[in-house]
């Protein structure tokens, strides 16, 4: 691919806990690209087989077709002169390599959007997506509703046979509703 001279690029990263609405948002701005009829690619993890394996679904059901892909070095060989954005769905279940990417493809002119979690269940970042703020010329944070307070919720409590997940357990568990919650900071609890 070469580089496109004069063609501004740019780093979106929408960012927040599960059931903030972070997929919502970026089919909104999938959907404004429609209008304006710019050319995307959309890409999601294999790993996310939540609702689709080739859409990207939000939990209110709203969907657009994705390419469902295992790492993010498969991103380049579906980029063709035409593609003025990429947009990136679960950011955080991909490899490493998805941030020099990212900065690489907006070096070039194109417009890279990544929707993810901020931190994991734990309370800590993800590193891929807490890289990608520190390089987005555009970043929206979401909250959810606390459903123990209904305070603005900034967490993801993982639920494991009805009890906090335990420290320990593994990082990544894909789920939703049955195995997980929005919580607001004095609400979240991990077991030690």
């Amino acid at each position: 691919m070469n580089y496109v001279f004069g063609k501004p690029g740019w780093i979106e990263v929408i960012c927040g806990p599960m059931f903030a609405g972070k997929t919502e948002e970026l089919i909104r701005r999938v959907k404004r690209m429609d209008f304006a009829k710019k050319k995307y690619l959309i890409f999601k993890p294999e790993i996310d087989n939540r609702y689709s394996l080739n859409e990207v679904v939000s939990h209110s059901k709203r969907s657009v077709s994705a390419i469902s892909i295992a790492n993010s070095s498969e991103i380049v060989s579906f980029i063709t002169p035409e593609i003025e954005a990429i947009i990136i769905d679960e950011v955080q279940f991909f490899d490493e390599e998805i941030v020099s990417l990212c900065q690489d493809l907006a070096n070039r002119g194109l417009r890279v959007i990544c929707a993810g979690l901020d931190c994991d269940f734990r309370g800590n970042p993800f590193t891929n997506v807490a890289n990608l703020l520190a390089i987005a010329e555009k970043i929206t944070k979401l909250t959810a509703i606390c459903v123990l307070c209904g305070d603005e919720a900034t967490k993801t409590q993982r639920i494991i046979n009805g009890l906090p997940a335990r420290y320990s357990d593994p990082t990544i568990l894909v789920g939703e509703k049955e195995s997980y919650e929005p919580r607001c900071r004095k609400c979240h609890q991990v077991r030690r």
